[in-house]
C-alpha cells in the first residue's frame, strides 16, 4: 500500500476513535446520572430498558475502539491492509467501507460461509 494510502486510513482511523471517545465521555455522564423520581412501574421499566440499550450500545463502542487501536498497530508494524488468514492484500473498497478489517473478502466470505454450515 502507498505511503498515502496509508496516512489516508491512519487519519480515518484516529478521527473515529477520537469521536467515539467523545459520544463515551458524554453517554458515561448520562448514564451515571442520578436516578429519576419515576411516578410509576411502567415508567421505571422504560428508564430501565433504554439504560439497558445504552450499555449495551457503549459496549459495542468499546469493542470497536479496540477494533481501531489494533488496526492502527497494524499500520505502524506495515502490515495493515493485509489479510490475516492469506497474507494477500485487502482491497481498497473493502478497507474504505470496513477500516478494522483483517480479511480479504475471499476469506471472510469463506469464514461465514463456515458459520453458516455449522449454525452459529
Amino acid at each position: 500500500m502507498e505511503p498515502e494510502q496509508v496516512e489516508y486510513f491512519r487519519k480515518l482511523l484516529t478521527e473515529q476513535l477520537s469521536k467515539l471517545i467523545t459520544e463515551a465521555q458524554e453517554g458515561v455522564s448520562e448514564l451515571t446520572a442520578d436516578a429519576e423520581n419515576l411516578p410509576d412501574a411502567i415508567d421505571f421499566a422504560s428508564s430501565e430498558s433504554d439504560r439497558h440499550f445504552s450499555l449495551r450500545m457503549r459496549d459495542r463502542e468499546r469493542k470497536l475502539m479496540l477494533k481501531i487501536r489494533a488496526a492502527l498497530s497494524r499500520i505502524d508494524e506495515g502490515s495493515y491492509g493485509e489479510c490475516v488468514v492469506c497474507g494477500e492484500d485487502i482491497g481498497q473498497l473493502r478497507l474504505k467501507a470496513r477500516p478494522v478489517t483483517t480479511h480479504c473478502i475471499d476469506c471472510k466470505t469463506e469464514a461465514e460461509t463456515r458459520e453458516r454450515v455449522r449454525g452459529y
